[in-house]
């Protein structure tokens, strides 16, 4: 089967290897649809992550192993990690936190069948959720990072029609924020660096969409809100400067949820947190329970999930892929690894 790897400073190049085989409860899947997260910045520097080169996907459940809750032919979303299954967090659905993620050579015995960025893959049957009739692989396939992040930390927050909230950083996962709390009927504002990403915000639904590098975007949120701020917030950027704009432009008693991953920030406890009552998250994903409740909101979603994702690539073309994603001027892209 086809696999990308990358081989040089922006350099990837498709490899023949090895097709992966059904095996215990693992199955095989056929994938239709990788959209592509933070890869890029592997690409950029010329080395193969340590984790697999792709972790998003939807696809066709080709061979089974066991007798299970799949059959050959369903259609399924690829929820990411490998996480062990038999763990506290992995019994309540939070496998995204499992404290004991496994390589899938330690899990099947060989080490094809990690990555997304291949024509197929393994992943146990628990983590393949079923694609409801007539939704496509592209739409299903964001239940990963395209809608996934933002809707575990809505979930956590809480987020409803009450509420204006703030998501900073809109790459891929920020923009999805933008359908998710537009869904959930919230006022939204926005922060992006570009114009090509400004307008798609605005395009998704986006109540204000603000560029720091244009205005002083905390005077602006003040502004907005009335002078008390927003009660919830999102960052997605994985920059100290967001981080520090969601602490400070949060009102009291509010919500501020970390997604985008980044270094150090300094908090001083009892200014930033403590005085001002805030509730701080970290989170990545969402619980495995929320999956029903996330293809409802897809569903509803799928004129501005058509707006989200802006191109698509055939496997062979993922150089030109990374490179699209490298000019910031996309929403999030995908590859399709049996289109020529």
């Amino acid at each position: 089967m086809k696999k990308v790897v990358i081989e040089g400073r922006k350099k990837a190049k498709i490899t023949e290897v090895q097709q992966p085989q059904a095996v215990g409860n693992w199955a095989l899947v056929k994938i239709h649809s990788a959209p592509m997260c933070t890869e890029y910045k592997f690409y950029v520097v010329g080395e193969m992550p340590p984790y697999p080169l792709g972790h998003e996907a939807a696809g066709e459940v080709v061979a089974l192993d066991e007798t299970g809750p799949l059959k050959v032919g369903d259609r399924v979303v690829v929820m990411p990690q490998y996480p062990c299954g038999h763990c506290s967090l992995c019994l309540k659905g939070n496998y995204i936190h499992c404290e004991h993620s496994h390589t899938i050579k330690e899990f099947t015995g060989r080490p094809e069948g990690d990555s997304t960025f291949a024509q197929h893959m393994l992943k146990p049957v628990w983590l393949l959720p079923k694609i409801p009739d007539g939704m496509s692989y592209d739409h299903a396939a964001m239940l990963c990072c395209g809608l996934g992040p933002t809707f575990g930390a809505m979930e956590k927050m809480n987020v409803g029609s009450s509420d204006t909230i703030l998501i900073t950083g809109m790459g891929p996962v920020g923009l999805g924020g933008i359908i998710n709390a537009k869904l959930r009927g919230a006022r939204t504002i926005a922060t992006a660096h570009n114009d090509y990403r400004s307008s798609l915000a605005n395009q998704l639904g986006a109540d204000l969409t603000i560029n720091p590098k244009c205005e002083n975007a905390l005077t602006a949120i003040r502004d907005f809100t009335d002078g008390e701020g927003v009660v919830k917030s999102i960052e997605c950027s994985g920059t100290t400067t967001a981080q520090r704009l969601c602490l400070e432009a949060t009102s009291r008693n509010g919500s501020v949820a970390f997604v985008g991953e980044s270094g150090n920030l300094g908090i001083h406890v009892s200014d930033d947190l403590i005085r001002n009552g805030l509730t701080i998250i970290g989170i990545w994903h969402y619980n495995i329970e929320g999956v029903s409740k996330l293809f409802t909101i897809a569903e509803a979603a799928k004129e501005k999930i058509e707006k989200l994702i802006t191109h698509a690539f055939p496997l062979d073309r993922v150089n030109e892929a990374f490179d699209l994603q490298l000019t910031r001027q996309c929403g999030k892209v995908i590859l399709h690894p049996f289109d020529d």
